[in-house]
């Protein structure tokens, strides 16, 4: 409390702080009995189309050797990029959307409901996800990479490059086992 307020104000201002703990008192519970059940439905929600996602990609692109999606931009920091280093060296399978064209993305497409539920709301663009059977999507994120490359600094753009290339030349077993040795801090 600051020392220049007038004895009536401070005993006001404890007044204030007294009621308001008290209403946070009483509302708990019924913050709790709401606000709880809310939470627990809509992340059972999104657990259950994250899964749904998941089969769809096991039924319809994993047998047609579709298993990456790659979402980049027409930004001039990374399109020429890209189109000349990564695009040409992905899959022939994979799917490929360009953000800066989302308007003409198909609403009911599989690999828009891909990018839309597991690209996230950051650092989503450029993003290469890779599925595999009964293993979480793998992401590689390149926004940061490209921020850097802006500034001359190849490093960490190289990194992501190649953990991508070396990641898709892995066969789905081997993903596996690597991903129980690094849970389990090996």
């Amino acid at each position: 409390m600051p020392q220049n307020q007038s004895p009536a104000a401070r005993r006001q201002r404890r007044l204030f702080d007294v009621v308001g703990m008290g209403f946070l008192i009483l509302m708990l519970p019924i913050l709790l009995v709401t606000v709880v059940p809310m939470v627990v439905v809509v992340g059972g929600i999104y657990w259950i189309v994250a899964v749904l996602l998941h089969i769809a990609v096991l039924v319809l692109w994993l047998p047609r050797r579709r298993n990456v999606l790659f979402v980049y931009s027409n930004s001039p920091i990374w399109q020429a990029y890209i189109e000349a280093e990564i695009l040409p060296r992905l899959p022939a399978h994979a799917t490929v959307l360009n953000w800066s064209e989302r308007r003409n993305w198909p609403r009911f497409s599989l690999a828009v409901w891909l990018f839309t539920m597991f690209a996230g709301s950051k650092e989503f663009n450029p993003i290469a996800i890779v599925f595999r059977p009964l293993a979480p999507p793998k992401r590689f994120r390149f926004w940061r990479a490209f921020r850097d490359y802006k500034h001359g600094k190849l490093e960490r753009l190289r990194e992501v490059e190649a953990g991508f290339f070396r990641y898709l030349e892995q066969p789905p077993n081997t993903h596996q086992a690597a991903a129980a040795d690094e849970r389990r801090g090996r």
